[in-house]
């Protein structure tokens, strides 16, 4: 008998989250069945959108996890191989197979298997489709990244100068502000938390924006699509500035209308579960930029199970930099 080790919803998030919000709870495993396969985890993810995902209390906290298989009776996921799904903040867990894209974890050669829940990930692939399918950017145009700091953001933009645009990324730290220049190849960074984000946009890019990947809805995301050019393009990842709301108030988006009009602005949201068919794709794009040395990634790993709430809360005080996990 295996005891799985899991983190259960208490009481759901409303303002910032706490470690009273989760639980950790004890399961006693039964021993696999035919076509069954056991599995230990080994790295959890911990990202933004597990606070605003739509689960009961009494359920397991939602999460990508590569974990490794130590039991099978199910040929095509034999023992010591890795696999990368959805199987939530738990330690141990039994499965009688997974639905594409999720399965054993790809060659990455000697890169860790950690870049399975970033950049070689979902994390990697929501970068990838949400800049290149729904803001389609074009060489010389102006990109801006929110949440620029980010695993998604930090990516977003590095792509964006790949294909040889001018990338400006909005974050609230000096030091990764640094880091995603100096480092990795954006042109200009403003801090939301000193600057005046309309005054240092108009002078990183005075002749407007093309591009906006959003990561934080809000104010900030307001400021920019204010300042963007005739048929610009706005993808919208995620509401980060939202998530610890308990409503929405949105009468404030309400005078943005007439500016959509007058440019002729496209704005999409997505998940990007929409392109579970072409994951792979995202995956090997994203892994040949890694080895030509293009681009290039950070991880805040936190160690120890018992600590991922912790981490989480981290993440949403931008504690990491680049890709938060949990190293079990």
């Amino acid at each position: 008998m295996v005891t799985a080790k899991k983190f259960i919803l208490k009481k759901k998030f409303s303002g910032a989250a706490s470690p009273s919000n989760v639980e950790i709870v004890e399961e006693e495993l039964p021993p696999i069945k035919d076509g069954e396969f056991l599995t230990e985890a080994v790295y959890i993810s911990v990202d933004p959108y597990q606070r605003a995902y739509n689960q009961e209390v009494g359920q397991v906290m939602a999460g990508i996890q590569v974990a490794k298989i130590i039991e099978s009776k199910l040929e095509s996921y034999p023992v010591g191989k890795y696999v990368v799904t959805h199987f939530g903040w738990r330690t141990h867990t039994i499965s009688e197979g997974l639905t594409a894209p999720w399965g054993i974890v790809l060659d990455f050669g000697n890169l860790p298997l950690s870049l399975a829940l970033g950049v070689l990930g979902m994390t990697g692939n929501t970068a990838y489709f949400g800049l290149m399918e729904i803001c389609k950017p074009q060489k010389g145009e102006t990109v801006v990244v929110s949440g620029a700091g980010g695993a998604v953001g930090s990516h977003v933009g590095q792509i964006a100068k790949i294909i040889g645009c001018k990338v400006i990324g909005i974050l609230g730290d000096d030091e990764k502000g640094k880091y995603i220049t100096e480092e990795l190849g954006f042109d200009h960074y403003i801090n939301y938390k000193k600057a005046n984000i309309k005054e240092e946009l108009t002078t990183y890019a005075p002749d407007g924006i093309d591009c906006y990947f959003d990561n934080v809805g809000g104010d900030i995301s307001a400021t920019v699509i204010s300042l963007m050019n005739k048929f610009g393009r706005i993808s919208v990842c995620g509401s980060i500035s939202s998530y610890t709301l308990d409503t929405y108030d949105m009468l404030k988006f309400t005078p943005i209308a007439a500016i959509f009009i007058g440019n002729e602005l496209r704005m999409e949201g997505f998940m990007v579960t929409r392109w579970f068919d072409r994951w792979n794709e995202g995956i090997e794009q994203n892994l040949k930029w890694v080895k030509e040395g293009k681009l290039k990634y950070r991880e805040t790993i936190t160690e120890g199970f018992e600590n991922t709430i912790q981490a989480f809360m981290d993440m949403y005080e931008g504690k990491n930099t680049g890709k938060a996990i949990v190293k079990i």
